[in-house]
């Protein structure tokens, strides 16, 4: 049956012990990754559902090819890995602030995301993406300032629940509209959420971009026996 617990990677870093982890769940007989910052669970390959929409979403408003797309935040590689599933996408810039979250790619500790570190699209920034922003010299540190088609965000909980409260300048009308400045005319910004549409958010979204949607994915929970729903924000330039 193989090892029911493991512990594949862990490490402090500045906003808390950020752990991956490997568990055989008997009653769906999966194996299951599961990362955790502290005691607090960021994600699970139980429920990849919104991040694999996240890129689809967010890719699907744009009508031109040879994309240049960032992701902000790697994480189990989902929304990065289903990015490059779309044949337009000729870059793609993961910027990720713990280099750690990075090597698990690198290492192929996640079968799921197979073949992402290994395509010559994919390049990894060990950066702070709000801090990036913040700065205006944008995400990639050979090109200053370069524009980009689409950026797809998920990094926080949601724009209220931040992982650190540096992040929160981010979500508001001046945050992102340093956003806005790296993004290509009709380029797409699009963000995942854990929490319902918050009209606050959406407010201010549309005071920075002409058009946005708050699309709610719902997928089903085994854990819990119930339907399970998160929101990706997608708004146009």
């Amino acid at each position: 049956m193989g090892t029911r617990f493991e512990e594949l990677a862990w490490r402090e870093t500045p906003i808390g012990e950020i752990s991956l982890r490997r568990r055989r769940d008997p009653s769906l007989d999966v194996d299951v990754y599961e990362v955790k910052l502290d005691d607090e669970f960021l994600m699970s390959s139980l429920f990849p559902v919104a991040e694999i929409e996240l890129a689809r979403l967010g890719l699907a408003p744009l009508t031109a090819g040879d994309l240049d797309v960032v992701v902000g935040g790697l994480g189990l590689g989902y929304t990065a890995r289903t990015a490059l599933e779309d044949p337009r996408v000729r870059s793609l810039l993961v910027v990720e602030a713990i280099e750690d979250v990075i090597d698990w790619h690198r290492r192929d500790l996640l079968p799921f995301a197979a073949g992402l570190a290994a395509d010559p699209r994919t390049r990894f920034v060990r950066e702070d993406f709000f801090a990036a922003v913040a700065s205006g010299a944008g995400f990639d540190p050979e090109a200053q300032e370069r524009r980009f088609h689409a950026v797809l965000l998920d990094v926080d909980h949601s724009p209220r629940q931040v992982l650190h409260p540096s992040h929160a300048d981010f979500y508001t009308v001046e945050g992102l509209r340093r956003l806005a400045a790296l993004l290509h005319p009709d380029g797409v910004f699009a963000l995942w959420s854990n929490d319902p549409p918050d009209p606050a958010f959406q407010r201010t979204l549309t005071e920075v971009f002409p058009t946005s949607v708050a699309h709610v994915v719902r997928f089903p929970n085994p854990l819990q026996g119930r339907e399970a729903a998160n929101t990706v924000y997608v708004a146009r330039q």
